[in-house]
């Protein structure tokens, strides 16, 4: 009779075809949550030439999804802790799917606003959950390269929804947009059978039967015998509690990676809302305005990928570091309207060293907090991230109101960059100091 450890097994063995099939369930889910969040920037043109809307009032609009986002992240991240990973995303995947179908027939800017926040609800609770659920299934040499992979499918989405704006807008409008979201609630079956719970929070709520049916398809697993008990050796950690995000010597960490997840995510939303419209200001063309959105995504997903395999050998805050010093200048650099050229280029930089951080940063608070309040820990840096979101959209209105020379925007628009790069510096030292070996003084004679 054996006692396994199933997050030291899943470590020490090879990463199997079960874990790669979560992988891909995880990528498409957030493939759906990424064309949700970045559907409203390829329909944000025309709906103010549709409503007549003011700048910062169509950055108010934008602001409704993210509210939801942030309240979702919050609740769901800790329900699901309770719960399970399952349910909670479950949920939430139904919540913004439908909300999303129902916004492409909305008929005035309230009806928009209402629906965007419901469908934000759903995208704020699953993104925390897939992370937390995909961080305990991934072997600890492999997770930030596993959690990156995963959540290219976030870019992907962007991608997505670039690409259809480009010849869907023109011709149909900008309601079939939205309705498309009714394709993918066709993959939740697939989805509710194919998913697996948390097995830490199997074990935890002492449903051994299904922990050990879980396990056994694991390459971990193979050897497992009736006899066998499985443990986990975060099962008796603390409640999801957020007071137990600040224990543990993780107060100064925590508050870094929620200053970075703020920044962050308020570079993210401002480039993928007002991108295209700057860039229709600027002279391009309504195509050529989307594809920038379109090089953004793509520059996000190959930005994660990289990252999360660069963040496995150096680790993760050297390569966040670098990631946001380099978003500093690309997004600087763009204001200064260089050639076609160029100008993709930097968009391109820039999506990876903010879309691709911000899935960095989720790896990050993943590793930080253990098993018991991981998806508390992940639900409440992204809320607060989400305040980062609401104010992004609404500041890029305000400033292009005011039509300051795009310099000058773009140069302001670089300032929370620099931010997160100190924020990650202070980050890197605190967690340096804290896994340092205590050094004990001894006095001779005692």
């Amino acid at each position: 009779m054996r006692s396994i450890d199933v997050s030291e097994a899943i470590d020490n063995a090879r990463f199997g075809g079960f874990q790669w099939s979560i992988v891909a369930l995880c990528a498409l889910l957030l493939i759906v949550d990424g064309y949700d969040v970045f559907v409203a920037g390829t329909v944000l043109p025309t709906l103010i030439k549709e409503w007549g809307l003011s700048k910062p009032e169509a950055g108010a609009l934008q602001a409704w999804a993210l509210f939801g986002m942030m309240f979702g992240a919050l609740v769901f991240g800790q329900l699901a802790d309770r719960i399970g990973r399952r349910k909670g995303i479950a949920i939430s995947f139904v919540m913004f799917t439908v909300a999303t179908l129902f916004t492409g027939f909305a008929n005035t800017p309230e009806q928009f606003k209402a629906l965007r926040f419901l469908a934000g609800l759903g995208c704020g609770g699953l993104m925390p959950n897939v992370v937390a659920l995909m961080n305990e299934y991934a072997p600890k040499r492999l997770r930030g390269t596993m959690v990156a992979l995963m959540f290219s499918g976030y870019s992907v989405g962007g991608m997505v929804a670039a690409g259809l704006g480009v010849w869907m807008i023109p011709v149909l409008g900008w309601k079939p947009m939205f309705w498309a979201a009714a394709v993918p609630l066709l993959a939740l079956p697939l989805i509710l059978w194919r998913l697996p719970e948390s097995l830490g929070f199997l074990i935890r709520s002492g449903r051994d039967e299904e922990a050990r049916q879980v396990f056994a398809k694991l390459e971990a697993g193979k050897g497992l015998a009736a006899q066998d008990t499985l443990v986990f050796n975060e099962t008796k950690g603390a409640t999801a509690s957020v007071a137990e995000l600040f224990r543990h010597d993780r107060s100064l960490r925590t508050l870094m990676l929620w200053m970075a997840f703020f920044c962050c995510l308020l570079l993210v939303y401002l480039l993928s809302s007002w991108l295209p419209k700057v860039m229709q200001e600027a002279g391009y063309a309504e195509k050529a305005s989307l594809l920038t959105l379109f090089s953004l995504n793509f520059g996000g997903m190959a930005g994660a990928i990289a990252g999360g395999w660069l963040g496995d050998r150096f680790g993760l805050p050297k390569v966040v570091i670098g990631y946001f010093a380099a978003a500093t200048a690309s997004i600087a650099l763009i204001g200064f309207n260089p050639a076609p050229t160029i100008l993709f280029s930097l968009v391109f930089v820039a999506g990876a060293t903010t879309i691709g951080t911000q899935i960095l940063l989720y790896a990050s608070v993943a590793q930080l907090y253990n098993m018991s309040v991981r998806s508390t820990g992940l639900g409440w840096a992204s809320g607060v991230g989400r305040v980062g979101a609401i104010v992004g959209p609404t500041l890029g209105g305000v400033l292009l109101a005011r039509e300051m020379p795009l310099q000058d925007s773009f140069l302001v628009f670089a300032l929370p960059a620099a931010l997160s790069t100190v924020a990650m510096l202070v980050f890197a030292f605190a967690s340096r100091r804290a896994s340092a070996p205590v050094q004990v003084a001894v006095v001779p004679g005692s």
